[in-house]
């Protein structure tokens, strides 16, 4: 499909390639959707997230991304403050001293390989609905409908979101649901040591020198390598809906190479 895809695009028009993929993309999303809608698991998160709308209005929230600058960052700082952790932000708990308020995963790959750790999590998670596969309904796990495509971003998490290419982008869409009034990024370093074409999936050789653990995904893990311009994309357009309601992002993440969001001296924040 891969190879497909690379000669399409090398030898039709832009245009024409564009109107295909996106009429593709558009079927793909449609035949998802009525479980998406219906399915009585689902059925039941868009209740309990009927309840989470605006909880936290006008707090401050931090979000946790897993770079390696998180081991040169005092985590211990967040202790009282809502948090939103993502993938294997676990690892970092016993160091940390806390768990987060939230958690967060929408990667097949790591909702897979990790469901039994994620399971037994205690706080309230969000999960994509493709994790279905490998985990199960409890009273705090909110199966949420993401998509790969179809660019937008979603202030109501009850209904479709569109992932951006990474984690981040869906948890920004997450606080701005729960009603944050600012969101602070910490350990976003939008920098990796890994290169390869974007989105490929790759299996580890070893200790991971691209997040805040080795054994992040280490050796044996699938992983898939990052899209760093669809992101910078999705990134922006966050930027745009949250200043637009009066709320804002901010990066506080130490030595990051993000550049889309104001930059701030994570220790002037307490």
């Amino acid at each position: 499909m891969n190879a497909l895809k690379d000669t399409l695009k090398k030898n039709l028009p832009a245009p024409v390639y564009n109107v295909l993929r996106e009429s593709r993309d558009a079927a793909v999303r449609a035949a998802q959707w009525p479980s998406a809608a219906f399915h009585p698991w689902r059925r039941d998160s868009i209740r309990k997230l009927g309840e989470l709308r605006d909880l936290h209005r006008g707090k401050r929230c931090f979000i946790i991304g897993n770079g390696p600058s998180l081991k040169h960052t005092d985590l211990s700082k967040l202790r009282n403050e809502f948090t939103l952790g993502q993938n294997r932000i676990y690892l970092a708990f016993p160091d940390m001293g806390f768990e987060t308020s939230y958690y967060l995963s929408v990667n097949d790959l790591v909702i897979e390989q990790c469901a039994d750790e994620i399971n037994s999590l205690k706080m309230p998670r969000f999960i994509s609905w493709r994790g279905r596969r490998w985990l199960k309904p409890q009273d705090n796990l909110f199966f949420i409908h993401t998509t790969y495509t179809g660019e937008k971003f979603a202030k109501d998490i009850r209904g479709r979101i569109w992932e951006g290419g990474t984690v981040t982008y869906t948890s920004l869409q997450v606080a701005y649901y729960l009603g944050f009034e600012q969101v602070i990024l910490v350990g976003v370093d939008h920098n990796y040591v890994t290169q390869g074409k974007p989105n490929a999936t790759v299996v580890s050789e070893g200790d991971d020198p691209n997040h805040f653990h080795p054994g992040y995904f280490g050796k044996g893990y699938r992983w898939q390598l990052p899209d760093l311009i669809q992101w910078e994309e999705a990134y922006r357009l966050a930027r745009r809906t949250y200043e637009a309601d009066g709320r804002s992002v901010i990066d506080a993440t130490i030595g990051g190479k993000l550049r889309v969001f104001p930059r701030v001296d994570y220790d002037s924040l307490f």
